[in-house]
C-alpha cells in the first residue's frame, strides 16, 4: 500500500503551497482537492504546473471530488456532467488515475432512484474510461442514499463497468450503518481507493468531519481493516484525510510531516 495525503488536510493552503509542504515532508503523493487545482490554473499554465510537480517529484494519486452525477435530472444533470467532463480533462492532463465520486444529497430514495443511480454510474464510468480515469464511489455514513459500504459495493457491481470501484473512507465506514462483514466483499478489483482517519472521545452518532484525528490515535479499529486490505492484495493508495480545523491553523509542512509519519507507522512502512 502506498501512502499519500489529501489536500483537505491542509485546506486553507493553496495547491502550490501543498506541493511544497508535502514534498518537504517527504510525502510522495497527494490527493488533489480539485477546487485548489482549478484555482491554481487560473494564474498558472498547465505546463508550469506539470513542471512544479516534476521538480518536487510529486505524484497526484487521486482527485476529490465530483457530485451530482447519479440522481440529478434535466438542466441540473447537464450542468453536473459538463463540470464532470472538465474535471476528467484535468485528470487526463495531469495523469490523475482516480476521480472520487460522491452520491447525490437527497431527502429520500425509492427503487426508481436506485435504478437511475446505477444507470448513471455506468454512464459516468463510460465517460471516465474515454479519459483513462477510474472512478471511486464514496459512501457517506450520514447520508440518506449510499450511506454504507454494502450499498456502494452493490452499485459498483450492478453498473457493470470495470473502471469503477469503491472509495473506502474509514470515517464513514465507522460512523455509518456499514457492518464488519461488509469488508469481506472487498476485492482487489472492486476497491479503488482508501482514506484513513480516526476518532476519539466523540459518540459516532454525533461525529462530524471536523472531529477526524490522526489514524492510530483514536478509537477506530483500523487493524482489521488493514489486515483485510493485505489479504486481498490491495496495493493502491491510502490517503490521510483530516478535515480538522485545528490542523488547518498549523503550517502545512508541519501537518504533512506528522501526517505522513502517522500514516507510514500505521501501514508498517517505518523502521
Amino acid at each position: 500500500m502506498r501512502p499519500c495525503i489529501s489536500e483537505a488536510t491542509t485546506l486553507p493552503a493553496s495547491f502550490a503551497e501543498d506541493v511544497a509542504a508535502y514534498a518537504d515532508a517527504a510525502c510522495p503523493a497527494m490527493e488533489v482537492w480539485l477546487t485548489k487545482l482549478e484555482n491554481h490554473l487560473e494564474t498558472h499554465s498547465t505546463a508550469d504546473t506539470r513542471r512544479l510537480l516534476a521538480d518536487r517529484n510529486m505524484t497526484l494519486a487521486a482527485a476529490a471530488y465530483q457530485g451530482g452525477l447519479l440522481l440529478s435530472q434535466g438542466e441540473q444533470r447537464r450542468a453536473h456532467y459538463d463540470h464532470f467532463k472538465r474535471r476528467l480533462d484535468l485528470c487526463q492532463q495531469f495523469g490523475v488515475p482516480t476521480l472520487l465520486v460522491v452520491a447525490d444529497f437527497v431527502d429520500k430514495v425509492d427503487l426508481t432512484d436506485l435504478q437511475r443511480a446505477t444507470a448513471s454510474l455506468a454512464q459516468a464510468a463510460q465517460w471516465a474510461e474515454a479519459f483513462g480515469v477510474r472512478l471511486g464511489l464514496e459512501f457517506r455514513g450520514s447520508a440518506t442514499f449510499c450511506a454504507s459500504l454494502d450499498t456502494a459495493l452493490a452499485l459498483v457491481a450492478q453498473c457493470g463497468q470495470p473502471n469503477v470501484g469503491v472509495a473506502l473512507d474509514v470515517f464513514h465506514y465507522y460512523t455509518g450503518p456499514s457492518k464488519f462483514e461488509d469488508l469481506e466483499r472487498l476485492t482487489a478489483d472492486n476497491l479503488a481507493y482508501v482514506q484513513l482517519s480516526d476518532l476519539a472521545g466523540v459518540p459516532r452518532e454525533l461525529a462530524t468531519e471536523a472531529d477526524r484525528i490522526l489514524p492510530g490515535e483514536g478509537d477506530f479499529r483500523l487493524g482489521p481493516i488493514l489486515d483485510r486490505l493485505r489479504t486481498i492484495g490491495y496495493g493502491g493508495w491510502v490517503s490521510l484525510e483530516l478535515m480538522n480545523p485545528t490542523l488547518w491553523q498549523m503550517k502545512p509542512a508541519r501537518v504533512a510531516e506528522i501526517g505522513i509519519t502517522a500514516l507510514r507507522r500505521l501501514l508498517g512502512l517505518t523502521g
